[in-house]
């Protein structure tokens, strides 16, 4: 019995730093579930603007002359050449895209209505601006 009788504090040590550990881990494990994984691709600055600039008169009142820019496409940049098109609503003015040496933030339409992205996938479509302003009759 001597020998039980020592043997019960250890064990109940043990117990209890196993125990200690379990919960931990528990914890961690916890914690990990809530965690975010984020993995980004930099494909670092764009080149420099093109030096020429061709600016083609003006279609109509209401329009505004965009400037072409470099933007991000995949692992590469795409130059968007300058157009005129009308903002996204009246009194919005264009801010273009730009990059502070680190990441990149697209050009956008902004003014007392709020902020409005601007679309790359209507840059295709030529008639985008044809009668859109048909409901302001």
């Amino acid at each position: 019995m001597g020998l039980l009788a020592n043997n019960v504090p250890k064990q109940a040590k043990r117990s209890r730093i196993v125990k200690t550990k379990l919960l931990v881990l528990m914890l961690l494990a916890a914690g990990a579930v809530f965690a975010q994984l984020s993995i980004g691709v930099r494909i670092g600055p764009p080149p420099r603007a093109r030096i020429v600039r061709v600016q083609p008169p003006s279609p109509g009142a209401g329009y505004s002359f965009v400037g072409g820019y470099w933007y991000p496409v995949g692992h590469r940049y795409q130059w968007h050449a300058g157009y005129w098109t009308r903002p996204a609503y009246a009194g919005a003015h264009w801010v273009e895209p730009r990059h502070d040496g680190t990441l990149f933030y697209d050009g956008y339409w902004d003014g007392d209505r709020g902020r409005v992205a601007h679309d790359h996938h209507s840059d295709r479509d030529r008639e985008r601006d044809f009668n859109r302003d048909h409901d302001r009759h």
